[in-house]
C-alpha cells in the first residue's frame, strides 16, 4: 500500500518541522518523568502533527506553526533536565585540563616571579641542584 503523496516542501522546512516536534517532545519530556504517561502525549502530539501533515496553503500552514511556536513558549518548563556532561550540566567543565602554556609565556610568568624572590634565587637553585633537592 502507498502513502498518499502531500505537499512537497523544501529540505529546509522538514528540518524546522522535525526540529519543532523534538523541541516539543523534549519539553513535555521535562514536565513528565514517568516515560508511560509521557508515551501517551507523545502519541497525541504526533496525531497534532499528523493531522496538518497535508496542509498546501503556505499561509494556513505558516499560521499553523506559528500557534504550535506560542504554545511551546508558553508550556516551556521553567527548569528543563540537562544532562550533565551539556553545556550547564551538574558536571559541565568539572576537572577541566590545566592550561598549557608556551614557552614565551611561561618565561615571562619566571621574569615576573624573578621581581619578588630576590636576587638569590638563581644562587639557591644551584644549592638545591646540588643537594639534590632539585629535579
Amino acid at each position: 500500500m502507498s502513502v498518499p503523496a502531500g505537499p512537497s516542501f523544501s529540505a529546509a522546512h522538514r528540518s524546522y518541522v522535525k526540529s519543532l516536534y523534538r523541541r516539543i517532545l523534549k519539553n513535555e519530556l521535562d514536565w513528565v518523568i514517568r516515560r508511560d504517561i509521557w508515551r501517551q502525549r507523545a502519541i497525541e502530539i504526533r496525531a497534532k502533527f499528523d493531522r496538518n501533515r497535508n496542509i498546501a496553503d503556505p499561509r494556513a500552514l505558516a499560521l499553523v506553526l506559528e500557534q504550535a511556536e506560542a504554545d511551546l513558549a508558553k508550556k516551556l518548563h521553567p527548569d528543563p533536565y540537562k544532562p550533565p556532561l551539556f553545556p550547564e550540566g551538574t558536571k559541565w567543565e568539572r576537572n577541566t585540563p590545566p592550561k598549557m602554556f608556551t614557552k614565551e609565556e611561561k618565561e615571562k610568568a619566571e621574569t615576573y616571579m624573578r621581581q619578588f624572590t630576590g636576587p638569590f634565587s638563581d644562587e639557591w637553585k644551584e644549592k638545591a641542584k646540588a643537594m639534590g633537592l632539585s629535579h
